[in-house]
């Protein structure tokens, strides 16, 4: 018979799922293996830990496949599956799957991008920084506790500010990172008070506790709970890069190195969004009456600063085309959203939700391969000014199209299928829920875009003002055009492949 000692003892034994939580793990210990190598490789062999990295990111997004059999949970409260830290469900799947992507596909554009600096960026320390804060990302939609996804959040920002300002002696690379850190690190500090009212409300930072006891909170401390859900939230709008709090997404693009924009603007925004997703829809699904209207008041005002900022850039800046795609990416944070917020008023949550996770898959897809052509124009117009695209079909006929095909999912018309019946399934989930005065300005904020989507799109096959040389694209840097261009593609041949998700939900 064992003693009560010997039970107690056992109650806290953890039994953990390696499988489960192997996708965020081996991205971590190969960013250690490859931070160690990077010691004893010389430096004409620095090229082997990119290719390492990548391949590292690969398995880890093969390692999802095992995981679709059914949920696995592990870190549990009491060795059971009610109440634990940990959850491989479809969502977090789906998002896995996102991230750790969009991850591979940033890190082909920096073996390119490492190759041209030549040494000008420290290998080791890059990929160390990239791997460590993929792994992050890939943590966070699994976190199903307050502390859990607080870490996670930090493991995928912290490394983030020091690779946006990686590139030493670079004036415009430091001032972005340090307005990329001093906005994140008063967004963590917002949500951690946040956390710590909603802690002392309920007393447990499990999401699926929380969302039984808030319910049930003592009377005087139902103002604490509220303003707990307020502050928890306003952390995460500044993660998602939400107006007011999206002033550090321009200059951040564009001092960044040009893999890491396209890194946060796809990474980034799936952590901040699925981050939001689990705060809103499974820790305080009873105070949707608070959440509800903030989020339907922030999509509105984000997607329209977004669009009008994109709309004013000028084709002659330098820098214009990063500096148009940042705030296109704000728009674009807008329409995602809006099914957050019709969660709120909707009888189906999880269909709302998964409007959102179908939009996102487009937006990923589409946007990291526009980055993609971005750095190869760059490669030849390091200012990559939105002009510098001009005639770019005469010289680079299959980058011009796939770079227009990708402009029209993200402006949502033909030919880009994905995109247009993706934000009509966004327009869907606004309407369903009532919210119709934000299904109009979704309307107009999709006009508005259409301008500068159309005008870009109409420069790439104007005639070239001047003879330009041919360069050939480097075999990674085609390779991540390709693939984007090849799902963007097979999503507006099949969008069933993610517009299911908003019919089946994802928890």
């Amino acid at each position: 018979m064992s003693s009560p000692a010997q039970s107690a003892a056992e109650s806290v034994v953890q039994s953990v799922d390696w499988l489960a939580i192997a996708p965020p793990t081996v991205a971590a210990l190969v960013g250690l293996a490859v931070l160690v190598a990077d010691l004893f490789v010389g430096d004409s062999k620095k090229a082997l830990l990119g290719w390492t990295s990548v391949a590292g990111l690969t398995v880890s997004a093969l390692l999802l496949l095992p995981l679709l059999d059914g949920d696995r949970s592990t870190f549990c409260l009491t060795g059971g599956t009610d109440v634990c830290s940990y959850t491989a469900d479809r969502f977090t799947l789906v998002i896995q799957f996102l991230v750790l992507g969009g991850a591979l596909l940033a890190a082909l554009l920096s073996v390119t991008a490492l190759k041209d600096a030549d040494r000008g960026l420290p290998e080791g320390e890059y990929w160390f920084l990239l791997l460590s804060s993929a792994a992050g990302a890939a943590l966070l939609p699994a976190s199903r506790d307050l502390a859990t996804l607080i870490v996670a959040l930090e493991v995928a920002s912290l490394p983030a500010f020091a690779l946006v300002g990686i590139r030493h002696g670079d004036r415009k690379s430091s001032e972005a990172a340090l307005k990329f850190f001093l906005s994140s690190v008063t967004a963590t500090a917002v949500s951690l008070m946040g956390i710590s009212f909603v802690y002392a409300s309920t007393g447990t930072l499990y999401l699926t506790e929380i969302a039984d006891r808030i319910q049930h909170v003592d009377p005087q401390l139902h103002t604490l709970a509220q303003a707990g859900v307020v502050l928890t939230l306003i952390g995460f709008a500044f993660k998602t890069a939400a107006v007011p709090f999206h002033f550090w997404v321009p200059d951040t693009y564009v001092g960044a190195p040009l893999p890491i924009a396209a890194y946060l603007s796809v990474v980034g925004k799936a952590v901040g969004f699925s981050g939001l997703i689990l705060v809103t829809v499974v820790a305080f699904p009873s105070y949707a009456d608070v959440w509800g209207p903030a989020l339907a008041a922030l999509a509105a005002l984000t997607m329209t600063v977004g669009n009008v900022g994109a709309l004013r850039q000028q084709a002659t800046r330098a820098y214009s085309a990063v500096r148009l795609l940042a705030w296109s990416s704000v728009g674009q944070a807008g329409y995602l959203l809006v099914p957050i917020a019709a969660a709120a008023y909707s009888d189906d949550a999880q269909k709302s939700i998964g409007s959102t996770v179908a939009y996102a898959l487009m937006y990923a897809a589409v946007n990291l391969g526009a980055f993609a052509v971005a750095a190869l124009v760059a490669r030849t117009k390091p200012l990559n000014r939105v002009s510098d695209y001009r005639g770019l079909y005469a010289t680079r006929p299959l980058a011009a199209l796939v770079l227009g095909f990708f402009l029209l999912c993200l402006a949502g018309l033909p030919p880009g299928i994905i995109g247009l019946f993706a934000k009509v399934t966004v327009f869907s989930a606004a309407v369903d829920a009532g919210l119709g005065w934000l299904a109009v300005i979704m309307a107009v904020n999709v006009v508005i875009a259409l301008f500068y989507y159309l005008q870009w799109t109409a420069l790439l096959f104007r005639t070239p003002e001047g003879a330009e040389e041919r360069h050939r694209a480097p075999a990674p840097l085609t390779a991540a055009i390709a693939l984007t261009a090849v799902l963007g593609i097979a999503l507006s041949g099949a969008p069933q492949l993610v517009l299911r998700f908003a019919d089946t939900g994802l928890f």
